[in-house]
């Protein structure tokens, strides 16, 4: 009994830790932006229009700032919706099960390809080609920053509209077609409408993605701490908060007024992404509450409703900042007209037009994905050679290897792994076999789940408070191993939790009747059959370690070394971070900086395969 007992505080311990993280984090946060908040003022730090910490009468006026990540991310929410939900509309009503079962995976995929891999394909593709088209002196823009962290929501809008359009129950698609609806009145004014509130929370998610994103925006937004003038010019520079931190917290003096400064930024940055994240997890929990209606009757309509009204005046806030004045004038009315003459069409022919517009979004998205990946794939392979995987950098980076650099990634993601799977595995072991609901439990879960939603730039600065300064651990590779391990516990933790749930509980009564303990129903009963799926979730992990380069901006690594690190208390090299710097302060390193992308690409996109597979296979094989 004592034995089980100190079994149990051992976990309970272990799920605390995520909690506790999130504890630690707004205090040492709050702790170092308070200096600021008492020189400015909040209200002028939040408000105060101009941002130049550097100049000769220093101003922290973070308005820019919030302006300027609040329009990257509506105009990436306004890229990424219509083609996220159009894709889930077609994988989950249209696309025939092989079609499904190829495509799925496939966009799946564009959630393992690293931000600072997208950022280098924006920055040497998307910008030039903006620039080009447009005829403006630098694609660096609000434009390019949307299109970019639209791509990047878009697995996460696709994955979750189509999950919760595939929940809506059967009897409603075949009560509709029964009473002679069309297939696609039976999706646009059944499935879509009953599957809304998932849907309206896989857009809060990606608006969640969007919000935190720093390195991608930081090489395509231009970084102009400015106010677009007019609001709605998409080709003007603008800077985010996560790019602000992103820049300058690496060139800043250890607690001067704009050191805290940056933590006053990363306090709004937290506080916008918590008010998004707490909205989709208050979603969620109305969906789970109402078994897919979280918006009943009335409610549903009026959210319908706004949502319309939300996306037709994005939609010519889009137009008419990307046209001239004329042009935009004449598609809203084409568009008009259209939206008239649909009640006069006959339904055949708008479920063709209809059809066509889902298949031609799905076609898109995965144009988009080729595009990216047969660009890093044909410039970078010339680059592979054993020269350049087994040697170190010389002359900067432009010649030699990454030897060192794919060592100090790995040596990274082992000990991030080291650090999180036993306490993730515990704290997911703790709260589906020792806890029901709860206050504690509840506690716990909110917190894994704020822990989920922060921005990596976020545990990056607190990696850099707590552990390089606070613990003085240094810039080193064990004050890297533990923020990422921090980043990666809420992915361990849920999918843990998700493959004890799969285990039957006929199968826990049975060994428990049979006179065996909890834990050892749980090690040896439990825990076995949910090994796939916990090793599917490590392996996720491992993928979102290795591709993450805010995290170990501030705590880990270093741009190029010679010799591999002979201590934890060394700093190291990283794929990420070598490929930022290669891409943006090292002219003449195309070659390197291509096949440094396509090692990268390989090693994440080969284990978020690697877990697809998986899987697939044990979803296939496993049968209760």
């Amino acid at each position: 009994m004592v034995k089980e007992r100190a079994i149990g505080l051992i976990w309970l311990t272990a799920a605390s830790v995520a909690t506790l993280t999130v504890f630690f984090i707004l205090l040492f946060l709050l702790r170092d932006a308070l200096p600021v908040f008492e020189t400015v003022g909040i209200v002028e730090f939040v408000f105060g229009e101009t941002w130049n910490p550097t100049g000769a009468t220093p101003s922290y006026g973070a308005w820019p700032l919030i302006v300027g990540t609040l329009l990257v991310t509506l105009g990436a929410v306004a890229i990424a919706v219509p083609l996220g939900i159009g894709s889930a509309v077609c994988l989950a009503e249209l696309a025939p099960p092989r079609v499904k079962a190829v495509v799925k995976p496939a966009i799946e995929l564009l959630a393992g390809i690293p931000s600072v891999v997208y950022g280098f394909f924006g920055l040497v593709i998307l910008t030039d080609w903006l620039r080009i088209s447009f005829d403006v002196p630098s694609g660096e823009s609000w434009l390019a920053g949307s299109i970019l962290l639209g791509i990047m929501a878009l697995p996460t809008i696709v994955s979750v509209s189509e999950d919760a359009l595939s929940t809506v129950p059967r009897a409603y698609r075949e009560g509709s077609l029964a009473l002679g609806a069309t297939r696609w009145q039976t999706i646009s004014r059944v499935l879509v409408p009953s599957a809304l509130s998932g849907i309206t929370a896989a857009v809060i998610l990606g608006l969640g993605r969007a919000i935190g994103e720093t390195m991608a925006v930081m090489m395509v937004t231009g970084n102009a701490a400015i106010i677009p003038d007019p609001i709605t010019n998409v080709l003007s520079p603008v800077r985010t908060l996560t790019g602000t931190l992103g820049i300058e917290m690496g060139e800043v003096a250890v607690g001067s007024l704009h050191y805290h400064a940056l933590f006053g930024v990363a306090v709004v940055l937290l506080v916008i992404t918590l008010v998004v994240n707490l909205a989709a997890l208050w979603i969620m929990a109305r969906i789970r509450a109402g078994q897919g209606a979280a918006f009943p009757g009335a409610d549903r309509r009026q959210v319908k409703r706004v949502l319309s009204v939300i996306a037709v005046l994005a939609a010519a806030a889009v137009i008419f900042a990307v046209l001239p004045p004329v042009p935009a004038l004449a598609v809203l009315l084409v568009a008009a007209a259209v939206s008239l003459a649909r009640n006069h069409v006959s339904p055949a022919t708008a479920e063709k037009i209809a059809f066509s517009t889902l298949w031609a979004a799905i076609g898109i998205v995965l144009f988009i994905l080729g595009i990216i990946l047969l660009f890093i794939v044909v410039n970078g392979l010339p680059a592979l050679s054993w020269e350049f995987l087994t040697q170190a950098p010389r002359d900067l980076g432009r010649a030699g290897g990454i030897f060192p650099a794919i060592v100090g990634t790995l040596c990274l993601v082992g000990g991030a792994i080291l650090f999180a799977l036993p306490i993730g595995i515990g704290a997911a072991v703790y709260l589906t076999e020792y806890t029901r609901s709860g206050r504690v439990t509840a506690l716990i879960r909110s917190g894994i789940d704020l822990l989920n939603g922060m921005p990596s730039i976020v545990f990056g600065l607190f990696g850099f408070t707590f552990l390089v300064l606070f613990l003085n651990f240094g810039v080193s590779l064990l004050a890297g191993m533990v923020t990422l391990g921090l980043m990666i516990l809420p992915t361990v933790i849920r999918t843990t939790e998700e493959a004890l749930k799969t285990v039957p509980m006929a199968i826990r009564e049975g060994s428990l009747a049979l006179g065996a303990t909890r834990w050892q129903t749980i090690r040896q009963v439990v825990l076995p059959p949910a090994l796939p799926g916990i090793l599917t979730g490590t392996i996720l992990s491992i993928g979102r370690a290795a591709g993450e380069t805010a995290p170990i901006l501030f705590t880990a690594v270093v741009f190029s070394k010679r010799f591999l690190p002979t201590s934890v208390f060394e700093p190291v090299m990283a794929l990420p971070y070598h490929l930022f710097i290669l891409t943006t302060n090292v002219p003449g390193a195309e070659t390197n900086q291509y096949g440094t992308a396509l090692v990268l690409l390989i090693l994440v996109v080969g284990i978020y395969a690697a877990a697809i597979a998986l899987r697939n296979h044990y979803q296939k094989n496993v049968r209760w």
